[in-house]
């Protein structure tokens, strides 16, 4: 196999840096960075503890905070890579030193699978690997996995306003992340998660070879887009189809508390949120709040936030509930009409009227400390199971605990289980997550074993309510709770099967296969990574 020219002095040169007894880890990885043909604009892009700006470069996209604690393992270097071949370099020099290699995409790991490891390890950031070049004519757009969702949609809109995305929700949230998962948004019961729209990518393997769909074949294109990533290699890019998007679409945000018949309105919600139109997706978010309406001494209430977004105007939407969901008692100066655009800023949180510009701002949304969970159910939970869950929110002080439950069916109904590594599809009503701020300040974290305690506990109790045999999860909101690799060595097939079944269901097997075929020496790594088939391990 024909060596990428900036890897062959690489080889050269080994003798003078690989084997010295004297040289750190990370003094090799340097030496070896230093002696490439990009030596000269990658210098540039490196990050060591040395650096007095080492800590602001790793901090930058940690999203979950829980991971920002002076304890928490740091990588040895930081790089920015602004090519492809940096990316190759830097993958040729993590191999030739015995580092872990970790791929950061937007930062969102639950478990910081990105940028924390218990063994020695580098950090690839990819955040200045980030254009998007939209083309209209096609319908078609090249995204380079350091975008972020507000940068993808954002620049979609200076394209076209006709056309827009399936991504997910939150502006800073990494576009490779979420398309290694799958990825859902506001769109997905229109037109499926945003892997389902994916059509080409550009893959740097072990090898430092950069493969198209075309050159890796049918079976690597399919991992990639939602078995998880960190697993099969470097996505650099990924060709993905635009979706049509009317003038005019419709939004919504009704809240209603226990005192407001909120527990009647969830019930009846599970049921007809996934028989909804296509064109109409309506999630809730759940938290305890303080109300003066409270019947409770504390004053604190369970609100639920209807949320939606309909991919038309406002009069048809106001008949769709009338007709299907008169219990949530929608009225028509609930409903806004605004453009696509401006319905992806409220998605993200800001104000539906804010400058879209809003969206490009890449640590204005707020970064908590946080464990979180994920499950699928195929029931709606009866009214006695969700007062049960209400009285685990009151446990915990206002504002510290959240439950987001998204709906399926529509086009979801319509893919095949086995279409991507994402299985979850025909049958789900919806997906549902939990989450508890584990630290309300990184000074102030007496609370955390309290608060995962309390995870722990409402996980345990949702269980006669979710699937099971295996009990399913999302893979993109990781959980090292349900299983890990070993750090060092092989992994077995059963022990990877304890979080693999719950992520892929019938599709953990192919993925180990994929994984066996193309990275066969498991250079591309972390706690939930794919593991490779051996004969040693898996006896």
């Amino acid at each position: 196999m024909k060596l990428p020219a900036p890897i062959l002095p690489f080889f050269l040169l080994l003798s003078n840096f690989c084997f010295s007894s004297s040289a750190t880890q990370a003094d090799a990885f340097l030496n070896c960075l230093a002696l490439s043909n990009d030596s000269s604009t990658i210098s540039a892009l490196v990050y060591t503890p040395a650096n007095s700006t080492f800590d602001d470069a790793l901090l930058y996209s940690i999203n979950n905070l829980r991971f920002a604690q002076d304890s928490t393992p740091k990588p040895l270097v930081i790089i920015t890579p602004t090519t492809e071949s940096h990316i190759q370099n830097v993958i040729y020099c993590t191999k030739l030193t015995g580092l872990e290699l970790r791929i950061r995409s937007g930062g969102h790991s639950f478990e910081g699978f990105s940028y924390v490891s218990s063994i020695p390890f580098v950090v690839l950031d990819l955040r200045n690997i980030n254009k998007v070049v939209a083309d209209v004519a096609t319908a078609t757009a090249w995204v380079d996995s350091g975008v972020t969702n507000g940068e993808l949609y954002y620049y979609i809109s200076r394209a076209t306003s006709a056309y827009g995305f399936p991504s997910g929700l939150w502006a800073n949230v990494g576009v490779g992340g979420i398309l290694s998962g799958g990825g859902y948004g506001m769109l997905r019961r229109k037109y499926g998660l945003a892997g389902d729209n994916v059509i080409d990518a550009r893959l740097i393997d072990a090898n430092g070879n950069i493969l198209t769909r075309a050159t890796m074949g049918e079976d690597l294109f399919w991992a990639i887009r939602g078995g998880g990533g960190g697993s099969f290699g470097v996505v650099v890019s990924w060709k993905v189809n635009l979706v049509p998007v009317p003038p005019v679409v419709t939004i919504f945000q009704v809240f209603r508390t226990i005192e407001q018949d909120m527990t009647n309105i969830f019930y009846k919600w599970q049921s007809v949120a996934p028989l909804l139109p296509k064109e109409l997706d309506i999630r809730c978010n759940g938290n305890v709040v303080l109300s003066e309406n409270s019947t409770r001494s504390d004053n604190k209430t369970v609100r639920m936030s209807f949320e939606s977004l309909y991919l038309g105007p406002a009069t048809e939407v106001l008949a769709v509930i009338g007709e299907q969901f008169p219990e949530l008692g929608l009225v028509k100066e609930d409903l806004i009409e605004v453009s696509y655009i401006q319905a992806m800023v409220f998605f993200s949180q800001f104000p539906y009227n804010a400058p879209p510009e809003i969206l490009l701002n890449k640590t204005i949304l707020p970064r908590p400390a946080f464990k979180g969970r994920s499950d699928f159910f195929k029931q709606p939970m009866p009214v006695e199971g969700l007062l049960g869950v209400w009285d685990y929110m009151f446990q915990l002080p206002d504002n510290q605990a959240f439950l987001q439950y998204t709906p399926f069916g529509g086009r979801m109904s319509e893919i095949s289980e086995t279409a991507l590594p994402f299985p979850y599809r025909d049958g789900y009503l919806y997906m549902f997550n939990f989450f508890a701020v584990t630290c309300p300040t990184l000074e102030k974290c007496e609370e955390e074993t309290a608060r995962l305690d309390w995870v722990r506990s409402l996980d345990t109790y949702l269980a006669p309510y979710v699937t099971s045999n295996p009990r399913s999860a999302y893979v993109n909101y990781v959980n090292i709770w349900i299983g890990q690799n070993n750090p060092t060595g092989s992994t077995s097939y059963a022990q990877a099967s304890q979080w693999g079944k719950r992520y892929f269901g019938v599709n953990f097997d192919r993925l180990v296969a994929v994984k066996s075929v193309f990275d066969p020496a498991n250079f591309f790594r972390h706690e939930q990574s794919i593991p490779v088939f051996s004969l040693w391990s898996d006896m």
